[in-house]
């Protein structure tokens, strides 16, 4: 009888390993030499980033799963064993002797430490624990002025969703109220209205899905229920470091709409069917109006879209005027690089928030045109774009800083990394090999006595070649 393994133990199990080890390893058998080959890959429960080709499907068929069978069972095998011990997403590496002779390092996780993107290398390092992007931090501005649009008309909204929906089953008033207390807010009257016509559960209309269908027609909307309604703060929008570190929130004095990631006064009632979110905005900009139905996209993370300037506008389908923004200038994030600004000194201004520099085929850069900036918060600079990377040291106000390795290496052995970081990330491309990476990303950990990422050594013999 087979020896039963202790739940979480398979993960650490060389044999739960050797179905994605192997088809790795005849990916790259054209390419093998006499010495060892390494190999590396990530997989995750959303997904998996693994060199291995896919074959063409045969002429005048569709790609089907069963033609990477093989991968797929290979790395259901990989997650089974993650579920036991509830991991997310796990990195490795592994050495394959011509032999079969084999070393794999497991690496992680880390709760200090983001899955990296279709890449085995750690992605950002969040530093402080809990720490948020600036513009994940930022809330909207005051809005005493804004005032409902004219065309807010509770009574004509009543009317047309009767008229629409005169058999539906209305919020009562407790509940509306319940609601109410449940996000800290009064809702718009033209809100109540909308659930005192119909609170939209689904045990009202049972298996009726005209009935349903018909209450989102008159909504125009997939309404959600009075018990669903929810703020739209921003908690709700997800974010990576790395790519939010990266944004800065701008409302221009002209727009309808604040550029916030999330509001306290965006009452999410719906969605259009495509994934995205309809809101009632409470918090408009300089030129909304309180009440206005805005749209958050499900591409975007910050900002949101004005759809109509009042609930009956939306309703009735009346065309809301077209609002066109200025640009405001200087932007405050720069990007420079090739075909964009030419130098740091044409990016630097008293406002700039993020400098990113990239592909340049010039000289390096020098950093000393943004040193004291007062809002500079974010450098993100291609491998070999500085000229001296310990000037970073002189951007007391940084939060997020992304390099290469090299550039790392420089920081860490002046002793020179800047303090301010809230978190970090390190550039390293697919043909990188993980481990050095991780070195340098547990001494950056280890700065601000962050949980480091643990290597898991294994070994086996995967047996000769095919």
């Amino acid at each position: 009888m087979a020896t039963q393994k202790p739940p979480g133990q398979s993960i650490r199990d060389f044999a739960t390993w050797q179905p994605v080890l192997r088809l790795l390893r005849a990916a790259k058998a054209d390419k093998a030499g006499t010495g060892p080959m390494r190999v590396a890959g990530r997989i995750g429960r959303g997904g998996w980033s693994l060199a291995l080709p896919h074959p063409a499907p045969p002429p005048g068929r569709a790609f089907q799963t069963e033609d990477i069978q093989d991968e797929l069972d290979a790395v259901e095998r990989v997650r089974t064993a993650m579920t036991e011990v509830g991991v997310d997403d796990i990195s490795f590496t592994a050495e394959i002797e011509p032999t079969g002779t084999t070393v794999l390092r497991l690496l992680g996780p880390s709760p200090a430490v983001e899955p990296g993107i279709g890449t085995p290398h750690p992605g950002a390092l969040v530093l402080v624990e809990g720490s948020l992007p600036e513009p994940w931090r930022r809330l909207p501005g005051p809005t005493r002025e804004a005032r409902p649009a004219s065309s807010a008309d509770p009574e004509l909204l009543e009317r047309t969703l009767r008229e629409r929906l005169p058999d539906a089953i209305g919020a009562t008033e407790a509940e509306i109220a319940a609601a109410e207390a449940r996000l800290g807010v009064r809702l718009p009257e033209e809100l109540k209205v909308l659930y005192r016509v119909t609170r939209a559960r689904w045990e009202d209309w049972g298996d009726d899905c005209e009935a349903a269908n018909g209450v989102f027609e008159a909504a125009r909307c997939e309404l959600s229920s009075v018990d669903d309604l929810y703020m739209a703060e921003a908690s709700t929008r997800h974010y990576r470091w790395e790519h939010a570190a990266m944004e800065a929130v701008v409302t221009p004095p002209d727009a309808a709409v604040q550029g916030v990631v999330g509001s306290p006064g965006w009452i999410v009632f719906g969605e259009n069917g495509g994934g995205d979110q309809l809101a009632v905005d409470l918090t408009p900009g300089p030129r909304g109006h309180t009440g206005q139905i805005i749209l958050l996209s499900h591409e975007e993370s910050i900002g949101a879209d004005l759809l109509a300037d009042s609930l009956t506008d939306w309703v009735l389908d009346r065309e809301t005027p077209e609002r066109r923004h200025r640009r405001e200038e200087p932007l405050l994030v720069a990007h420079v690089n090739h075909a964009s600004i030419k130098s740091v000194r044409e990016a630097a201004h008293p406002d700039l928030e993020v400098l990113s520099i990239g592909v340049w085929d010039g000289a390096p850069f020098s950093l000393s045109p943004v040193v004291g900036l007062p809002r500079l918060r974010t450098l993100a600079a291609y491998a070999g774009t500085l000229a001296d990377p310990l000037e970073v040291a002189e951007l007391s106000g940084l939060e997020f800083l992304e390099l290469g390795p090299q550039d790392w290496r420089a920081l860490l052995d002046a002793d020179a990394v800047p303090r301010s970081l809230l978190a970090a990330s390190i550039t390293a491309y697919a043909d990188h090999d993980p481990l050095p990476i991780v070195a340098i990303a547990n001494e950056i950990l280890a700065l601000w006595d962050r949980p480091q990422i643990i290597q898991t050594v294994l070994e086996g013999n995967l047996g000769p070649l095919a």
